[in-house]
């Protein structure tokens, strides 16, 4: 399916469409209906590592949705655009005024230009609640905008434990499982950090709010199609032979709706309106459960090398929040994780919905790049990670923060898990201590780092993290 995305602001980008219920939202349509939009090209794989007929992307947006396993792509853009001498769009603090929709004039050094080859930044990445029109106000049209999303249920359990002591729902709740049971009896729309507690990925996708009914509201529904339930999730970690092959559906079931100004828009319609718009808008939508599988379409997709998205894992909690029982080469998933996972992904509906859309949509790529294929890469990237680790980390995997005693290195400690990082190897070489150092350092201290190589200050003084906002 070929898709769009506006070239001029002035011919798609400028439209807000009211969706009935008094929200707004920025809406297009295909280049039948507006002419002057430029298709953008179906993806086509690269020929193999020893052919180079692509030259690398280096314009990028990169959404990083929360609790996704957005950290750890942000440090391969941070290490690739620091040794490229890239620059970043970069918020004047650590997040581009989330959660309210993304501004331009919130980037540090932003001037409004007139054309795409005025504008000086090359990735964006940072938290932000997308907001397409802004965005084009600072990054050219033809930039690579991707994105990462995870199981609602998996996001659920890692969203309580962290976002426990900012979300008025969460923090009433004594446990997940209270909450999900009876989240009416918790949650309250537009509550202080309420938006943590329901459809968070729909949420810094920048969509709106469905036309809520009173039914709708006690009684949230997984979307009605029974093709989008037969979803089997296989982790990023299993063996190449067990990958999942996703029900195969047409790209053009979701068609863009005549009209959203109809206050009895159905659900059903609302949503596959707004996967149709980010269909339309997103070159590539990774999946965190196939996180490996991803990075090997990412780079093939940017015209990178692996070593351009071989890292570690950031911000990732210590322990679980599910219960589940590990044996010998299994994952056995209790009763009572089951049905956790059911009703997250029911309270969840809208993450549901858009998240089984890009899990089919990345396993029509992978297709597309051949399935053997993939699983050599994904065995390389590991082997190479599994390497680095060795050359590069104390104990040659994550810590607790309590052993981390560099402070550049130390992860910003925040909700009721601690979250874990990296030591370094003593006796390092200079150029070793250079590139492990790159792959270890925590988003917060990089965006320090960005921020002082592209805004020097006048005055030298050290890095500070204490005073952090919330991630």
């Amino acid at each position: 399916m070929r898709l769009w995305r506006p070239r001029s602001l002035g011919v798609a980008l400028g439209v807000f469409m009211t969706i009935g219920f008094g929200l707004q939202f920025l809406g297009g349509s295909f280049q039948r209906r507006l002419p002057g939009l430029q298709l953008r090209q179906s993806w086509i794989p690269s020929l193999g590592p020893t052919v180079k007929s692509c030259l690398p992307r280096q314009r990028l947006v990169f959404l990083k949705t929360h609790k996704s396993g957005s950290s750890s792509v942000l440090n391969l853009l941070h290490r690739y655009g620091d040794q490229q001498g890239l620059r970043f769009a970069l918020p004047a603090h650590y997040q581009f005024g989330y959660p309210k929709l993304f501004q331009a004039s919130k980037v540090k050094g932003y001037h409004p230009q007139s054309s795409d080859t005025q504008k000086p930044f090359h990735i964006l990445c940072h938290h932000m609640r997308f907001n397409l029109k802004e965005v084009l106000q600072v990054m050219p049209s033809d930039s690579f905008f991707f994105s990462i999303v995870r199981d609602p249920a998996a996001l659920a359990r890692s969203a309580f434990s962290y976002y426990k002591s900012v979300s008025s729902a969460f923090r009433k709740a004594p446990s997940l499982a209270a909450f999900l049971s009876n989240p009416q009896a918790f949650y309250r729309p537009g509550a202080r950090g309420n938006h943590y507690a329901r459809n968070l990925l729909w949420f810094d996708f920048g969509l709106p709010s469905p036309p809520e009914t009173k039914a709708m509201r006690e009684s949230p529904q997984l979307p009605r199609d029974p093709k989008s339930l037969q979803l089997h999730i296989v982790p990023s970690g299993a063996s190449p032979g067990t990958l999942f092959r996703p029900i195969t559906t047409a790209a053009d079931s979701y068609k863009q709706p005549a009209s959203l100004a109809s206050s009895d828009l159905g659900l059903s319609s609302f949503i596959q309106w707004g996967l149709a718009w980010l269909d339309s808008v997103f070159d590539l939508v990774m999946v965190a459960e196939y996180f490996d599988e991803s990075l090997v379409l990412l780079a093939d997709a940017l015209c990178w090398s692996l070593d351009d998205v071989v890292g570690f894992m950031h911000n990732a909690q210590a322990g679980r929040e599910q219960s589940t029982l590990r044996t010998a080469n299994k994952t056995v998933v209790t009763g009572e994780d089951q049905r956790l996972t059911e009703q997250a992904r029911a309270w969840n509906n809208l993450d549901w919905a858009l998240y089984t859309h890009f899990n089919r949509s990345l396993w029509a790529r992978i297709e597309q790049y051949g399935r053997s294929r993939l699983q050599r890469a994904v065995a390389e990237l590991r082997a190479r990670r599994e390497a680095l680790a060795k050359r590069c980390l104390m104990g040659g995997e994550a810590l607790d923060p309590k052993y981390i005693a560099d402070v550049r290195l130390r992860p910003l400690q925040f909700g009721s898990a601690k979250v874990l990082g990296y030591a370094l190897q003593n006796g390092l070489s200079q150029k070793d201590q250079e590139e492990c150092e790159r792959l270890a350092t925590p988003e917060l201290q990089y965006k320090d780092k960005l921020d002082a190589k592209q805004f020097p200050p006048t005055v030298s003084s050290p890095l500070k993290t204490s005073r952090l906002l919330l991630p």
